[in-house]
């Protein structure tokens, strides 16, 4: 657990300082009808993405490694489950990128039907990655036993909090 917390404050810190842009003292233009403001709030959101797509999953892969603690066989077993579950879970992070995006660009005149639309896909990811997880979770289980799929699932869950969290911390709230 020690190994777990120090991975993930690395991660976080790592996360934060690669996301961050100077800030400005005035909104300027910054062309096309946006300010510089609104450029550098797009800046950031375009890092995040980026870093979820990178730097995380290679973290990620890190830290599953270091918390999972698996002898050679083990880890003959268990990595290439782990590299097929991380492909599928790239193509739901292509749905959250999606919403992001969607989002970012529509924050500030939101409607109902777009904030209906944008809570439904929320939840419909959700749902499909706890489904994912089930799946790979039952994959693990039957390969290496449900102690060590209930620890995958552990760590699986705790990183998908924290880049969940660094999402929504620089997501900017509906008017």
């Amino acid at each position: 657990m020690k190994r777990f917390l120090i991975a993930t404050c690395a991660l976080l810190a790592a996360a934060a300082l690669s996301a961050q842009t100077p800030a400005k003292s005035a909104a300027r233009p910054a062309g096309l009808g946006k300010t510089e403001a609104a450029s550098n709030e797009e800046t950031n959101i375009r890092t995040y993405i980026e870093l979820l797509r990178t730097d995380v999953r290679k973290q990620k892969s890190e830290i599953v490694g270091l918390v999972m603690m698996f002898d050679t066989d083990q880890a003959a077993k268990f990595w290439p489950i782990y590299k097929e579950f991380e492909t599928e879970y790239m193509a739901i992070g292509d749905q959250i990128v999606s919403a992001v995006k969607d989002y970012t660009e529509h924050f500030a005149t939101l409607t109902d039907g777009q904030a209906d639309k944008l809570a439904n896909q929320v939840l419909s990811i959700e749902q499909q990655r706890n489904a994912l997880k089930k799946k790979y979770y039952d994959r693990v289980k039957d390969a290496l036993g449900a102690v060590t799929a209930i620890r995958f699932l552990h760590v699986e869950n705790q990183v998908e909090r924290l880049v969940d969290l660094q999402i929504a911390a620089a997501l900017p709230v509906a008017d």
